[in-house]
Order: structure tokens, then sequence, then C-alpha cells
């Protein structure tokens, strides 16, 4: 059956780089991946999987399903880009790659004893897509979840950090710069003195600990003192528990911000958090066994390994059922993720090699881990 699957992984070849291909052409953004999941869905139930489109209430969503077997194996599909940066994260092969092992494995599935559940989630980047599924009622009861990422290297486990995305809002009063200045309550100030607090506080922080962000409105006029300003930040730790206590660290510091210039603060989840990653270590083995049969290694040494590090929505699916967030590389360096020259490396050779091998390795980690039976 391993040998049927590549096969399949071969025949498909031009059509999954062709799906690649156009979803890098045309990248969608967090909830507005409408043209994307319908050409990955499309994809699917070509191939005879009973597709569900708007899963769960979810417009960008789907769920696709072949088999009857007992083990049933969730493959996650991911196919939103990022805002000004296209496709620099790789989903475009994240889709393919699912699409591919899903392919491989559709004629094996009642033999080999699988049910095939092709999950299609949306808003990856900061959406939490994965984790409005999850809360619908998605990924229930399976024996594994699986998806392969894009990175400079190939990485085996996913070690990310838990996440939270959070807008900021600071609300003042606007008067003339010049004219009558102490009319105004200077939103830009709040938002300065919170950056500063934050850097101050970033010494006493544990090394397993991120704080960054960005002001997306910072005023209007130089001659205006602004009465809004506003940003997106992200808190990243080590676990869901120390994310919690290393927020509310974060948030007196934008609260010093308000306290200091008399300005309001709104503090807004953009999503829930994303959880930290629990790898089933059968499935890992069984896929780092597969990827290198196929030629890949896996880098133990270069900084550049360190995508693996990145969250991800999947570690919420994680804590659910056993499942593997495995990494593929591209071959890009320099070029890193969230980089425009990643985005310009997703598409081509090193990458089209990347998408066929990881299809093969999951579909094949798939066969060997229904054969083995799931770990107790």
């Amino acid at each position: 059956m391993s040998d049927r699957a590549a096969e399949q992984v071969g025949s498909d070849a031009r059509r999954l780089i062709r799906l690649s291909e156009q979803l890098h052409a045309h990248p969608e953004t967090a909830w507005e991946e409408h043209r994307s999941a319908g050409w990955v869905a499309e994809s699917l139930d070509e191939a005879g999987f009973t597709v569900t489109p708007a899963y769960l209430g979810l417009e960008t969503a789907f769920l696709a399903t072949r088999g009857s077997g007992p083990f049933r194996l969730g493959l996650c599909a991911e196919y939103d880009a990022l805002p000004g940066l296209g496709h620099a994260c790789g989903h475009n092969l994240i889709a393919a790659i699912t699409v591919g092992a899903a392919r491989a494995l559709a004629p094996l599935a009642d033999d080999a004893g699988l049910t095939i559940e092709v999950y299609g989630t949306p808003a990856e980047e900061g959406g939490g897509g994965k984790i409005e599924l999850l809360e619908r009622g998605a990924f229930a009861g399976l024996d594994l979840a699986m998806m392969a990422h894009p990175a400079p290297v190939d990485v085996a486990e996913a070690e990310p950090f838990a996440v939270s995305h959070s807008h900021i809002a600071y609300t003042g009063r606007g008067a003339h710069a010049a004219a009558y200045p102490e009319q105004g309550v200077n939103a830009a100030d709040a938002f300065t003195i919170a950056q500063v607090a934050v850097g101050l506080l970033r010494q006493q922080l544990p090394s397993s600990v991120r704080v960054h962000g960005v002001m997306t409105n910072g005023g209007e006029a130089p001659n205006a003192i602004p009465a809004r300003t506003e940003g997106r930040w992200y808190v990243r730790a080590e676990s869901l528990a120390q994310l919690a206590e290393t927020e509310a660290k974060v948030w007196r510091c934008f609260e010093a911000g308000a306290v200091a210039t008399g300005c309001t603060l709104d503090v807004t989840p953009e999503s829930k958090p994303y959880a930290e990653f629990r790898t089933d270590e059968q499935a890992l083995r069984a896929y780092t066994r597969n990827a290198e049969a196929l030629g890949r290694s896996f880098d133990q040494d270069s900084p550049a390994r360190r995508m693996n590090r990145a969250s991800t929505d999947m570690g919420n699916v994680s804590q659910v059922v056993p499942a593997i967030h495995p990494y593929v590389g591209i071959g890009s360096l320099p070029a890193l993720n969230h980089q425009p020259e990643f985005a310009a490396r997703c598409v081509g050779g090193d990458a089209e090699r990347a998408l066929i091998d990881a299809a093969t390795a999951l579909a094949w980690t798939a066969l060997d881990v229904a054969a083995e039976g799931s770990t107790p």
C-alpha cells in the first residue's frame, strides 16, 4: 500500500503543483479565503471525497471525508495568507501537501482500515480557525491529526509557543497641537509609554517568553494631537499557564500608558489563545522514518530550525487528539518564514520537491500508524 500511495502522489504531482501555484498567485487573508477553500475542496471532491462546505457555520472551512475504516485520520489544510506578504508562510504548500496525502490514501482507505477526514481550516494566521472549529465539535474522536508546514529546513517535532493575539486601542481627545495643546489627551503618548514599559519588562521575563506588536493607527496629522491609536500585540510563552501569568504583567504596561496620559484603554482578544503542542511520539517516529526514507534529513543545529517554535492553532487540536506537525524544508535560506523572499521560494523546484515528499511521508505515516494501532 505504501508503494501505491507513493505512485498516486507521483501521478498527482502536476495537479498538486498547480493547486499550490494557484493559491500562491491569489492570496487571501484570514476569514476571506473563499476562492482558496473552494479550490482545495474541489480537488478532493474530484477524488471521490464527500465535501461539506461552510463546515460548522464557518464560511471558509470545509470537511471532506472518504472511507469507512475504524481508524479516523484527520488531515488539516491551511490556506490563509499574511496581510501584505502573501504566502510568506507557505500555506499554499500546506494545502497542496494535505490534498496530496488525502488523494494518495483515498483508494486505500477501506483496505487500510481508514476513515479519512480532511479539515479545511481558515485563519491560522492570528484568527484561530481551528479553535473555532474545535469549539463547534470538529476533530472529536480522531485517532490521529496531521499536517506538514514549510520551513527553511526540515524539523520533525513542533515545539510552538502558546500565544495570545490582542487588539489594543487608546482613546484620548484631539486638539490643535500648536494653538490648544493643553486641550488634548494624547493617545500616541499612551502607546509610547506602554512600549517603553514593555521594553523594560523584558529584562524580567524568562527567555521562553516573547512580547511583540505593531501600531496600526498612530494618529492623523502632525499638527493634531492624536485622539485614538491602535495596535496589534502578541504575547507568547511555553504554555497556556505561563501565558496567562505573562499577560497580567504586559497588560499593566498598557495600563500605565492610560494612567499617565488620561486616555482610556481597550484590550480586545482577536482569537482564543493558541496552546502549546502535545506531540504523538508514535506518529512522530513514523513520520521521521518515512521522511528519511525519501532522502530528507532533519537539521539539528541551524538557527533556521527555530520555525518549529512558531505558534499554531494546531496546538489546540493536539491537546484534544493525538497529533503531529512536522516541518518540511524548502531550501529557502537565507530567506525565512514571514519574509517576502520566503514567499517567492514557496513555488518552484525545491518547494515542489518538498510538496511531493511531505505528501508521501504523511500518507505513509497514516498507513503505518493505522497498521500498528494507536498508542494507548
